[in-house]
């Protein structure tokens, strides 16, 4: 079963930032902004990015979200402001998921 997802982060290594960019987009995310990524995740998935970030970054200066959303509640999410760099999204991506 998978469940749509954002992960956030911010990470002060570029290394380790780039390392985990590139996680993120091998398992399908999308990325809507320079640090965050969207998409659909299996559980298992889903579990397996938590734990390879906690075994990168540095707990003392880097954070990392991993939000899980089921389709009802991702229905509710509001987008205010400037919302998605569209350099990065078009509203083609966008309608996978609103």
């Amino acid at each position: 079963m998978s469940t749509l997802a954002w992960i956030i982060y911010d990470i002060t290594e570029d290394k380790t930032r780039n390392f985990l960019a590139k996680e993120f987009k091998k398992t399908g995310l999308i990325r809507v902004q320079k640090s965050v990524f969207l998409g659909r995740l299996d559980s298992n998935r889903f579990d397996e990015l938590g734990e390879i970030c906690d075994g990168v970054i540095n707990p003392e200066t880097d954070s990392v979200y991993l939000f899980p959303f089921c389709q009802e509640d991702f229905q509710k999410v509001r987008v205010l402001g400037q919302g998605f760099d569209r350099k990065m999204v078009n509203d083609e991506i966008l309608s996978q998921f609103f």
